[in-house]
């Protein structure tokens, strides 16, 4: 016999996490923010001759797609769901997810390979206006980082967007020292090493977001949640006498589904055992989507019992 038992209820979608309306002014704001600064900053970035201002330029610009593509995915997760896409477009913020990690990195690529020319046959660079303009970019990569800050929990998206803006007040400091020693020094090729160490601070920002976004695109089951301790509760719970074809996955970056066929020895026990469990599901394990497949063992063997894997 096969029932399934589904917590509609808002807590149940453990969707505290999931990024809510008010994130959209702080896209918008931290869109038209970085927007502005990569004009200004690649601007003055080719009048200095500054390999490290374009670098940060470039990177700031791969940020502003990011953000567009964040902010695109949390509005269409909300969409609601058709026969075609049951679960609506959650999907979507996965994608994102793994499109900003992926562009992230291929724009790192473009950093080292100009860096690396320009390390070989440095050029003079302006110390001052590289000071000055990375310096606003402290303050504007500040302020974006601390609009996402109460969201970076839980969501990959909000985490992405915090982090790169994180990261890039962290790159516009560096640029700052850059410019200091190059002032002090004369050393114009200390603008391109930094553009290399940028891109290294880029990579490593951004292997956590590629590693996550390919796992869940991959439908592994979220790294919060333990699959042995999902099986461990569930053999747990009142009169299961043995379980199989389990299966958790994420169908967005905040929302988790649960598929199972529990064998029961006194057959289908009613809608009470389906409700908690998935109330405990979703308290425990924020598994929002649970579907029970109850099997009674005086029936037919299920033929996915001995074909399944763990």
């Amino acid at each position: 016999m096969a029932a399934h038992a589904h917590d509609h209820r808002h807590g149940a979608h453990h969707r505290h996490d999931h990024a809510p309306a008010s994130f959209g002014r702080a896209f918008a704001v931290g869109i038209v923010l970085n927007t502005g600064f990569v004009i200004v900053e690649a601007g003055y970035g080719i009048a200095s001759q500054s390999m490290s201002l374009l670098a940060d330029a470039g990177h700031n610009l791969s940020d502003v797609l990011a953000l567009v593509v964040a902010w695109t995915a949390s509005r269409l997760v909300k969409r609601d769901p058709t026969a075609r896409y049951t679960y609506g477009l959650a999907g979507s913020s996965i994608l994102a997810a793994l499109f900003n990690a992926l562009f992230l990195l291929l724009a790192t690529g473009m950093i080292i390979w100009e860096a690396i020319l320009r390390l070989l046959s440095p050029a003079p660079v302006a110390g001052a206006t590289v000071m000055a303009v990375a310096a606003i970019g402290i303050v504007i990569n500040g302020i974006t980082a601390w609009l996402f800050s109460s969201g970076r929990r839980g969501d990959i998206n909000i985490r992405g967007a915090y982090l790169h803006m994180l990261a890039d007040a962290a790159v516009s400091a560096g640029v700052v020292a850059a410019g200091l020693v190059i002032l002090l020094t004369g050393f114009n090729w200390l603008d391109p090493l930094v553009s290399l160490v940028i891109a290294g601070l880029i990579v490593w920002s951004s292997w956590g977001l590629l590693r996550d976004s390919m796992a869940m695109a991959l439908s592994a089951v979220p790294a919060q949640i333990e699959p042995d301790e999902i099986r461990d509760f569930l053999r747990g719970r009142p009169g299961v006498a043995d379980l199989h074809d389990v299966h958790v996955w994420p169908i967005s970056t905040t929302e988790t589904a649960l598929t199972a066929h529990l064998v029961m020895e006194a057959g289908h026990p009613g809608n009470a055992f389906l409700v908690e469990t998935a109330r405990e599901l979703s308290h425990r394990y924020g598994i929002g989507h649970t579907t029970l497949q109850i099997e009674d063992m005086a029936g037919p063997p299920c033929a996915l019992a001995s074909a399944c894997r763990p």
